[in-house]
């Protein structure tokens, strides 16, 4: 087995994760990488310098590349190793990971990606579904023997593909893909609507999502989601930005990703966007705005993984938002958020009060947050007739979906009331 491991960024050897003689994994930034003009980071939690950084400083960047719960235990079984050893999870998944980031064990060429799309696996109908159906059993197609090497964060089943001319295809390996693939949630009818409408809204009332395609198959029903960490270059091919998600910044693995096992809270992505942030007074607002609106969606999962930073082009800004669902319309799962407002565990407990609290600990102005909350209310009753019809639903499906509309709408109008008008 490899005891070392090559990590590229945007094709470059940045460093190398290695194993001691205790199996314990430490990260150290190659020389030459040090040397060139302008280097930087890999994170924001791994700064640049010659030593070497521990198992416990750079296991939230690393082992947050990798699926988790579930979808980490299905993986390792498909592969024979604990799910606990994350070298050798990223050692058979991390050829194609979130970001720039592609790690490679040491002495293997990374595999370039072929400029005929020929050669992809196209997949018809009958074979999405297959695929669809093994997903559980085998996340990121892990152990398969198409030399594929996938990984996403989370604890839901998807898989990064490629989308395009109307047609998903499997990438060959080494190739960058353009979607991630979301299949309804098992057990939870109607999440691949309730998700897909709240990206459409939250786009609808202005702010940065992710693009978003509800697909139905047969029994299936599933997102395409597009890949805000992949663009077009000027030749038409697919290249990396690189992206982190506030738990890898803030160095959390994502064991703790809710503030309840000791993760992020409000107050630490708001200093976090401040200090990295090209445009901090900018990036801050947009993500007040995504608090907000998960907020009176009924967002309990909005965590420390669920907000990224993105860099590109020499900026660091806040990524386009994603995951936005409305957990609240299911009475099984937990009403709690996953951050705090103010002290508040859920909006039915919030009071003007509570903005004002929540306003200092992110350092923004109580009048402005508390107008911008009822800004928002105001335009999610505005708009969620015209995102619900921008799906296309069949009368079944939509009626499913229109429940969890009516769930946001009535949480919007009661933010509305909540905020009286002397304080608007």
């Amino acid at each position: 087995m490899a005891r070392q491991l090559t990590v590229l960024l945007h094709g470059h050897v940045v460093g190398h994760l290695t194993l001691n003689e205790y199996g314990e994994p430490s990260f150290t930034y190659a020389e030459d990488w040090l040397e060139r003009n302008s280097p930087y980071p890999i994170s924001a939690s791994l700064p640049l310098q010659s030593e070497a950084f521990d198992r416990r400083a750079s296991l939230p960047f690393f082992e947050g590349l990798l699926p988790e719960a579930t979808q980490r235990t299905a993986v390792a079984r498909a592969l024979g190793v604990s799910e606990r050893n994350e070298f050798r999870l990223l050692a058979e998944l991390g050829g194609e990971v979130a970001g720039a980031v592609e790690i490679w064990p040491d002495g293997t060429e990374p595999t370039q990606p072929s400029d005929d799309d020929s050669k992809n696996k196209k997949l018809g109908e009958d074979a999405l579904v297959h695929l669809i159906e093994r997903l559980p059993t085998r996340p990121m197609l892990a152990g398969g023997e198409d030399g594929l090497r996938l990984s996403l964060a989370g604890a839901q089943a998807k898989l990064p593909v490629i989308y395009a001319n109307g047609e998903i295809s499997l990438p060959t390996a080494g190739e960058p893909t353009t979607h991630i693939l979301k299949p309804e949630i098992p057990g939870f009818d109607g999440t691949a609507e309730n998700e897909a409408f709240c990206m459409r809204l939250a786009s609808a009332i202005g702010l940065t999502v992710a693009s978003v395609e509800y697909r139905e198959i047969d029994d299936k029903r599933f997102l395409l989601v597009k890949r805000y960490d992949r663009q077009k270059d000027d030749h038409g091919q697919t290249i990396r930005l690189h992206q982190e998600d506030f738990c890898q910044a803030l160095g959390f693995t994502s064991a703790q990703k809710y503030a309840r096992d000791g993760g992020p809270v409000f107050r630490d992505c708001f200093q976090l966007l401040r200090r990295v942030a090209t445009k901090p007074a900018a990036e801050t607002l947009k993500l007040l705005d995504a608090a907000l609106f998960n907020a009176i969606i009924g967002n309990a999962g909005a965590h420390g993984k669920n907000f990224s930073l993105l860099y590109k082009r020499g900026l660091t800004e806040l990524a386009p938002l994603y995951d936005l669902l409305s957990t609240v319309a299911y009475s099984c799962l937990s009403q709690r958020f996953a951050m705090k407002f103010g002290g508040r565990r859920t909006l039915e407990e919030m009071y003007p009060a509570d903005i004002i609290i929540f306003a200092k600990e992110i350092e923004i102005r109580a009048p402005f947050v508390r107008r911008r909350m009822y800004e928002l209310a105001e335009a999610i009753l505005d708009k969620a007739g015209m995102a619900l019809e921008g799906l296309e639903l069949s009368k079944d499906r939509a009626k499913i979906a229109g429940a969890y509309v009516d769930t946001i709408k009535a949480r919007a109008e009661a933010t509305r009331k909540m905020i009286p008008s002397r304080l608007r």
